[in-house]
């Protein structure tokens, strides 16, 4: 699936909720499924400047494609981040780098999210296309 296919998925999953506190839990619930970052890759390189809470995010290339690990040690964030790691892992730099991310309205978040945690996901998508613009000009 292409990043646009997989941010339509999440936009419609979330719709699926009456009320922001079963999208909490459904955020809750992403946060325990997300591929966790090795212990070795928990360092102060890897930290999202930013945010309120710890969250670390580590990106590999494997067949020209990132592969993001994350954690964090708040349960809200660690979702966020899931959501973000779901969107954009296993996909090639340079559609990363153009990627929009309307869904993220689209779903309501940011104006569900304290402004430090609103600031928080700014900074991590933020960090995440820094990924892709370092490893696109790798690959050129």
């Amino acid at each position: 699936m292409n990043i646009k296919e997989i941010q339509d998925d999440i936009v419609d999953e979330f719709s699926m909720f009456e009320d922001w506190m079963q999208r909490y839990e459904y955020m809750i619930d992403l946060g325990k499924s997300l591929p966790l970052i090795d212990d070795e890759f928990k360092t102060d390189d890897n930290i999202i400047k930013g945010c309120q809470s710890k969250v670390w995010v580590h990106a590999d290339l494997e067949d020209n494609k990132l592969i993001f690990t994350a954690d964090s040690d708040a349960i809200i964030t660690k979702g966020i981040i899931a959501i973000l790691i779901r969107a954009f892992s296993n996909q090639k730099p340079q559609d990363i780098i153009d990627a929009d991310t309307k869904f993220i309205d689209e779903i309501g978040l940011k104006e569900h999210l304290s402004p430090t945690r609103a600031n928080g996901l700014v900074s991590m998508i933020k960090q995440i296309k820094l990924y892709a613009v370092a490893y696109q000009t790798q690959i050129n």
